[in-house]
């Protein structure tokens, strides 16, 4: 999952590393032939006052050093303190092809171009007049400021599902949105398990009440999970289906109602509506948008409009497992407000997990396969 980022992101820790080696080397180099330089020359008396006045004009131009680095937070100044302590700082043309270089990358892992962005401007604030020493590891420098810049964008609006479950009054009522085909069915269907593993009880509603066959499938899952289905007939009210779930859910005392929906898109205003309608009629407790992981940039967009239009608490990405890219996993959050809350990740009951913004940075970087 997300291996082709993956590389990218350890392409970008490599690039930094060799770049800095390379500028720790010849600064070394440099200090060592000024060293032996200064070795080869005999001390006379003239050479001693030569010294002197060197080490006075040297005291001078630190002093000034010190003052042009005041007003600009950097300079010969802090380098020189830091290459005396055997230390090397990071400078931002130190970082301009490698951030060229990852901003290509995550624009071609469909990584939204604002949040793409919100992550260059994050690493080049945390490395730029970093130092460290000679003898360290400088990708351990960069894997943090990866991973605090991802973690940054990534965990935006971010709750704890079970948490919030679990706090509210039964019954909860969830709603599942998004276009045709992105499997808001089977996600209905797997969160239903993942629920009752906890404990909790379910009652799955048909309100997708236009698709030809949408009873039959939704049917199935219940059947194969032993969970009760509440549906109409086809060309019914889909707020009146999810009422009656929740009307069946209180008297039966069942935890949660899992509400599916027509697919749509933002801009059917017929549809759309009744989302609205299913607002007023039930007042869910939590919407969730659902799209394909390996959607990409087209998830992204759908999301933000989705969100616009009717607004979600959260989403759900179906086949991540397939998704390589990773973008929209990346920037689904940062452009809608709302966190990503689970992964499809199979075809199984079982095949979902909850989604960790940690998790899945440490999978990016490499800490976790």
């Amino acid at each position: 999952m997300f291996d082709s980022l993956k590389d990218k992101l350890g392409s970008f820790r490599k690039d930094v590393e060799e770049t800095t080696e390379e500028k720790a080397e010849a600064e070394a180099e440099a200090e060592a032939e000024a060293a032996a330089e200064a070795e080869a020359e005999p001390e006379t008396e003239a050479n001693a006052s030569d010294a002197a006045d060197a080490e006075a004009a040297e005291s001078a131009a630190s002093d000034d050093a010190a003052d042009s680095t005041a007003s600009s937070g950097g300079g010969f100044a802090a380098k020189a303190k830091s290459f005396a302590k055997g230390e090397i700082v990071i400078e931002e043309q130190d970082l301009e092809d490698p951030l060229w270089e990852l901003e290509m990358a995550l624009l071609e892992s469909d990584v939204e171009m604002n949040v793409a962005q919100e992550i260059l401007d994050n690493i080049r604030e945390d490395l730029v007049g970093a130092t460290r020493s000679f003898s360290s590891e400088t990708a351990d420098v960069v894997e943090q400021a990866l991973a605090d810049s991802l973690l940054k964008v990534i965990s935006v609006g971010q709750f704890d599902f079970d948490q919030r479950i679990a706090e509210a009054d039964k019954p909860v009522t969830i709603i599942f949105t998004g276009v045709n085909g992105v499997g808001k069915t089977t996600t209905i269907a797997k969160l239903s398990k993942y629920l009752k593993d906890r404990g909790y009880s379910t009652v799955m509603a048909n309100g997708d009440t236009y698709r030809a066959g949408a009873n039959e499938q939704i049917q199935e899952h219940a059947d194969n999970l032993d969970t009760k289905l509440i549906s109409h007939e086809q060309g019914g009210d889909p707020a009146a289906v999810i009422y009656d779930a929740v009307e069946y859910a209180d008297s039966h005392d069942v935890d949660v109602v899992l509400g599916d929906t027509a697919g749509r898109l933002h801009t059917n205003e017929g549809l759309m509506d009744q989302l609205e309608k299913i607002g007023r009629v039930v007042g869910p407790d939590m919407t969730l948008f659902v799209d394909e992981a390996v959607a990409g940039q087209d998830a992204v967009q759908r999301a933000k409009q989705f969100n616009e239009a009717a607004e979600i608490d959260g989403a759900v990405l179906t086949k991540a497992d397939a998704d390589s890219q990773g973008g929209a996993a990346i920037s689904i959050a940062h452009v809608t407000g709302k966190p990503i809350l689970f992964l499809g990740v199979g075809q199984g009951y079982d095949d979902v997990e909850k989604f960790e913004p940690e998790e899945l940075v440490g999978r990016l970087l490499g800490d976790e396969e």
